[in-house]
């Protein structure tokens, strides 16, 4: 399930981009068509809507870079970290006698006897 999830993911994040890139394409082919058209005429109008087409292309731009950060956020919140150094540990399971313990936790030769009580 988590191999089609990963795959669904993909493929959005790949029709996404594309879809970003033929935005940003088309605008600044129009872009360009609309500066010839604003200088040609000179009218305030044609420079707002010219103005306006940057805009909008540049915060495509900008919606295709925030589409790579979060995939790359996605990739590290999926991915567990293989150490974990400085972290806690929990649950761990100590194999042995009391005796064999003892000596792990007060690292010494010393130790309770397991039949008599003493040290």
């Amino acid at each position: 399930m988590s191999d089609d999830k990963d795959k669904n993911v993909d493929m959005d994040y790949e029709y996404a981009r594309n879809v970003y890139y033929d935005l940003i394409d088309k605008g600044r082919d129009g872009i360009e068509e609309m500066l010839e058209l604003a200088r040609a005429s000179e009218h305030p109008r044609a420079f707002e809507v010219l103005a306006t087409m940057i805009k909008n292309t540049a915060e495509v731009s900008d919606r295709l870079m925030k589409l790579n950060t979060d995939k790359k956020k996605l990739q590290t919140i999926d991915k567990p970290a293989l150490t974990n150094e400085g972290g806690t540990t929990n649950n761990n399971i100590f194999v042995g006698s009391t005796t064999e313990l003892q000596r792990f936790l007060q690292n010494e030769e010393k130790v309770i006897n397991d039949d008599s009580g003493e040290q």
